[in-house]
């Protein structure tokens, strides 16, 4: 590739995973009866209920503390917080919407080029590692942004960031 040749990058987010609080105590086996789109998993005390629009799967543990994954943006991860709080107003939980917050987003990226990953580590040491009997990607890490980039030898790269 020449230096000079612009490539415009399409960067996809895959996943935000976000959290949520109801204030007040979630009885789980009347989640797991009365809720739709629901398995209970007694043994470790949560009820994983899914939506199918937006396509978002939420972990849910008595105490009112509400994980959901699967959403590709922050406002669809939102939406479907508040979708699902609603869902369990509706089985008559007395919840309060609060603490949400966004904790981790997920994206990919495919470069246009392959990448030599032992020259990439040694030119970008303090920053990356590589262990290629561990794993298959150079690990890149942004303490700025506290971003991780997994950086594949095909040119497949991973971004995590986590939010606080």
């Amino acid at each position: 590739m020449d230096a000079d040749s612009d490539v415009a990058l399409d960067i996809l987010i895959t996943n935000v995973v976000c959290v949520f609080r109801t204030r007040c105590h979630l009885n789980l086996r009347k989640i797991a009866l009365e809720g739709a789109n629901v398995i209970y998993k007694r043994d470790v005390g949560k009820v994983l209920m899914k939506l199918r629009k937006p396509r978002i799967t939420a972990t849910i543990w008595s105490s009112g503390k509400i994980i959901c994954t699967g959403a590709t943006s922050e406002e669809e991860a939102k939406f479907g917080a508040r979708r699902l709080a609603r869902s369990l107003q509706k089985l008559g939980f007395q919840v309060i919407f609060t603490d949400f917050k966004v904790v981790n987003v997920l994206a990919v990226c495919n470069m246009p080029f392959e990448i030599r990953l032992p020259e990439f580590t040694k030119n970008n040491r303090p920053h990356a590692s590589y262990e290629p009997e561990l794993h298959p990607a150079v690990c890149y890490r942004i303490k700025s942004l506290r971003a991780t980039l997994q950086i594949f030898s095909t040119g497949s790269i991973t971004v995590t960031e986590l939010w606080k």
